[in-house]
């Protein structure tokens, strides 16, 4: 008997239950951060190629090599064409350039066998998800991520794109299990929500991954889901709560007549500037 007791204990201290739910954690999180733009973003096989120069690197990297390649030669087609040496010239200020220009050339010559001569992936749209995720997962290089993204910012269709963020929150909120891999988390989040809820979980998630969740020292007396977060730090919460108490205390004891801590300048409102998810923010001044 005791033996099982011991497993049992065990086994609850791992179990992660979601105190929020995924549709409180997407308005909450809008709220803060948002709002969101779901704004036109570039054609499919530019999506690809933009993806894959962004893979490890920063979004100034990955933009500076695309305008760089675009730049070089004016079409992928002539990308595709060009030799690679050409091509990790082109890209080298973005990073991983001896790796990402052969995958770009084979990527865009697997895309131009596969569809007749043509890079012109727009047909994809017409397809049942699973089956254009599966025309995307063939080309070399491209997995559930890559997918994601293209099927979902190219194409509008409600495919999830789950990137590290995305990953580390959803799971220190309980919403995939800690076995719970990076490729299987796209089957089960999409699987999680309704359709037009994809591009909004994905918006609301990477922003507060990279603003509040942190992969190293999140701050979790900052977060708005704080309260059903199993994850939670609670010394860094009442550290906060410390914090916020002591601006008070200052505010009201200072001779201002605004009320404010001398020193201290008052907090404006939120901004009416959306904040725009951090891949759309680099895309979007690359449209022609």
């Amino acid at each position: 008997m005791p033996p099982k007791k011991a497993a049992t204990t065990r086994r609850t201290r791992r179990t992660k239950k979601p105190g929020v739910t995924i549709p409180d954690a997407i308005r909450l999180m809008t709220e803060e951060h948002g709002p969101f733009a779901n704004e036109p973003r570039l054609d499919p096989a530019h999506e690809l190629t933009f993806t894959i120069l962004s893979q490890h690197t920063s979004d100034r990297n990955s933009e500076r090599a695309f305008r760089s390649l675009m730049e070089r030669f004016g079409t992928l087609e002539a990308v595709a064409a060009a030799d690679v040496d050409a091509i990790e010239e082109a890209i080298s200020g973005g990073g991983l350039a001896k790796i990402k220009a052969p995958r770009i050339k084979t990527v865009l010559n697997r895309i131009l066998e596969l569809n007749d001569g043509s890079l012109d992936l727009t047909f994809l749209a017409e397809m049942p998800m699973d089956e254009a995720r599966a025309w995307l997962r063939q080309l070399p290089g491209i997995g559930p991520k890559s997918a994601g993204i293209i099927l979902s910012f190219s194409l509008g269709m409600p495919a999830m794109a789950v990137d590290t963020h995305i990953f580390r929150v959803s799971q220190r909120l309980g919403i995939i299990g800690p076995k719970v891999n990076a490729d299987k988390a796209h089957e089960v989040l999409e699987a999680a929500m309704a359709p037009e809820d994809v591009y909004p979980f994905h918006a609301a998630f990477i922003t507060h991954g990279r603003k509040v969740c942190k992969a190293q020292r999140p701050l979790c007396g900052a977060c708005v889901v704080n309260y059903g977060c199993p994850s939670r730090d609670e010394k860094a919460m009442q550290e906060m709560a410390e914090a916020a108490a002591a601006v008070a205390n200052d505010s009201a004891d200072s001779d201002r007549p605004d009320g404010q801590a001398p020193g201290r300048r008052r907090r404006g409102g939120k901004s009416a500037t959306p904040t725009p998810v951090p891949h759309t923010q680099v895309v979007k001044e690359l449209q022609p």
